[in-house]
């Protein structure tokens, strides 16, 4: 499984380049704050929500911790999508949230 750690994310955004980010979390949990630009998928739904997904982009996957991101990372591997596991998850985040 693809892997990257939180600082390198947010060092790519601040430079300016354009990442897909999917956060695995709940929607209760992803209210107090996600990063900026991206997607609120929970884990219980990407099965039901990957054809919104493109197998050509590369998606960064986003939990609290890294364990669901990382349970999420292999399914989508699995199915054929390009997915990396943002290790440390928000506990990690240094950046700015929305």
């Amino acid at each position: 499984m693809k892997a990257i750690p939180a600082k390198k994310v947010e060092t790519l955004l601040n430079e300016g380049k354009k990442l897909n980010m999917i956060d695995v979390r709940e929607v209760d949990e992803v209210v107090a704050g996600k990063i900026p630009g991206a997607v609120n998928i929970p884990l219980g739904l990407i099965e039901f929500r990957l054809h919104e997904l493109d197998k050509s982009k590369e998606y960064i996957i986003v939990c609290r911790s890294g364990a669901r991101s990382g349970q999420a990372t292999q399914f989508l591997d699995y199915h054929g999508f390009n997915a990396v596991n943002m290790t440390g998850g928000m506990l990690s985040w240094e950046g700015a949230i929305e």
